[in-house]
């Protein structure tokens, strides 16, 4: 399997940690780069962050037009009809992506994943089923597509997952969230759930839970 192109911000000193970060709809790799300098992690932890690029493929709801996408959307009904053979796909080039970070000498428990919306669905899928035991998972303005097929190893197990919603989300409703992270608890997963008073987008109260989060799972 060839590895996605990325975009690559390395800390000053020798990584110690990395956060493999996916996009959304019709976005690429740099559409997170911004945020970096505004992450704080503890002392001492130095974090590669990649943020691979999806492939351009067409999209059924927009007309099919060719856009980078994680996978195809069907249609927008709150089922969320989508494309599971390509979206296990991406996520195996998640998981790709995460053993790159392995052989380079950065430890699957001071990795995290996460994902904004269609890369959020495609985070969940790769986290729930790799079998490599992550740092944490972070879930935005997103949903769990494949709850319904999805087979959990049992990595995740007591990872921790942060799950991050905008209650005025007009892209995709904060009820998908909710319903997320319901799934989540009832498997027994380790869940975080927090909301903003925002749309579809990232805001600087979220960036500072981020910061948080980080600080948190992975310390110096």
């Amino acid at each position: 399997m060839s590895l996605l192109p990325c975009v690559e911000v390395n800390p000053q000193q020798s990584p110690n940690a990395a956060v493999i970060w996916l996009h959304g709809l019709g976005a690429d790799g740099h559409d997170f780069e911004p945020i970096v300098p505004h992450i704080q992690l503890a002392s001492g932890v130095h974090a590669r962050f990649v943020f691979p690029h999806a492939p351009k493929i067409p999209v059924t709801i927009n007309g099919g037009m060719r856009m980078p996408a994680w996978y195809d959307i069907l249609e927008m009904s709150i089922e969320r009809s989508v494309d599971e053979t390509q979206l296990r796909a991406s996520a195996a080039q998640a998981v790709a992506l995460i053993e790159r970070e392995i052989e380079r000498g950065i430890p699957a428990e001071r990795i995290f994943l996460a994902g904004f919306s269609q890369g959020g669905a495609v985070a969940y899928e790769a986290a729930l089923t790799t079998e490599h035991k992550l740092a944490g998972v972070m879930c935005l303005s997103t949903y769990l597509a494949t709850h319904a097929s999805v087979q959990p190893s049992a990595a995740q197990q007591k990872t921790p997952f942060l799950v991050q919603h905008g209650t005025q989300d007009p892209v995709v409703p904060e009820v998908l969230g909710r319903q997320a992270q319901q799934w989540l608890n009832e498997h027994g997963y380790d869940v975080t759930y927090q909301t903003y008073p925002m749309a579809h987008q990232v805001c600087p109260p979220q960036i500072q839970d981020i910061s948080r989060f980080l600080q948190r799972v992975v310390p110096a």
